[in-house]
């Protein structure tokens, strides 16, 4: 399956102007957390004065100043911090599953939502990677320097299909070496690992990431709309399982699942990260203002609200 052409119309671009990425740790070596940067820097803040020395940027000049006193100084700024954003996505072929048309799989729905992460911390000048994996690390894209540089996150965001199997360990190893700098980590996932996720998981956040665990559901992965003899083929190792499901099957069914999803809540906690049931049956809008926005004004984290 293939991403979506279309990831985000007009509108939901400009409300998303009005979002802010946070984060809420320090990272080492680096200015970055809630807290208010020390040293001086480009950013809007003002900060203080220092003498004119050759070299200096003439835009920087505090020329009112140099008019009342025939003396240069230089306008500083507070540094405005900023850490690499990185969005893990999953392109297994079991994200390819979970409704009835291809724009409404979960696949269609994590690429939007990839999509509206980048644009929002493009805007606010971060840096932003996009990786997609399934059973290993795929090609990735760098963008920074603005919104300016949207337009070609999302040719490639659209030109990713998906493929393979789940495995978060050989990704999240290979992650972890490939980017050696801490910072903030969405996982855009079904989490539908066979072989677990907590080890990999934990990785993360014990190399100092900041993690966002995502987890993207279809309507069908929790209620299936099936009854009687059927044969369920797994996409991504190609069984076929046969089973026989009524009423009652299907109510232990969805107790499995909302375990599953509470052990991964567990598990996100025990590792100092944020986790997120998405459904797809929700509009896009519905999750970014509403959902994500409603867990960060209680964890102080993820989104800054203000404006909307």
């Amino acid at each position: 399956m293939r991403a979506p052409a279309e990831l985000l119309g007009r509108e939901t671009l400009e409300r998303l102007e009005r979002l802010t990425i946070r984060w809420s740790q320090s990272f080492e070596g680096r200015i970055g957390g809630d807290i208010v940067s020390r040293y001086p820097g480009v950013g809007h803040e003002f900060l203080d004065h220092r003498h004119f020395q050759p070299g200096d940027d003439l835009r920087a000049v505090n020329w009112r100043a140099f008019m009342r006193l025939e003396r240069m100084f230089l306008k500083l700024f507070r540094a405005e911090p900023r850490i690499p954003v990185r969005i893990l996505i999953d392109t297994s072929e079991s994200m390819a599953c979970g409704a009835p048309q291809e724009a409404d799989s979960k696949f269609a729905f994590a690429c939007r939502l990839a999509a509206a992460l980048c644009y929002v911390g493009l805007v606010r000048l971060e840096t932003i990677v996009l990786q997609p994996f399934s059973q290993s690390l795929s090609e990735s894209f760098a963008a920074h320097g603005g919104r300016l540089r949207y337009a070609q996150a999302a040719r490639y965001i659209s030109t990713l299909e998906t493929g393979g199997g789940t495995a978060f360990q050989r990704p999240i190893r290979d992650y972890l070496m490939k980017y050696r700098v801490p910072g903030l980590t969405f996982v855009l996932s079904d989490f539908l690992d066979p072989s677990g996720l907590d080890l990999p998981l934990d990785h993360l956040a014990n190399e100092g990431h900041e993690v966002y665990l995502l987890h993207i559901a279809g309507p069908d992965d929790r209620e299936p709309p099936w009854r009687g003899e059927l044969e369920l083929h797994d996409p991504e190792s190609d069984e076929v399982l046969r089973v026989s499901l009524n009423d009652e099957s299907a109510r232990e069914y969805r107790e499995a699942y909302d375990e599953f999803c509470r052990s991964l809540e567990r598990h996100a906690q025990r590792s100092r990260a944020e986790y997120l049931h998405i459904s797809t049956g929700e509009a896009l809008e519905t999750v970014l203002f509403r959902q994500m926005s409603a867990t960060s004004m209680t964890v102080g984290k993820t989104f800054d609200m203000r404006g909307v």
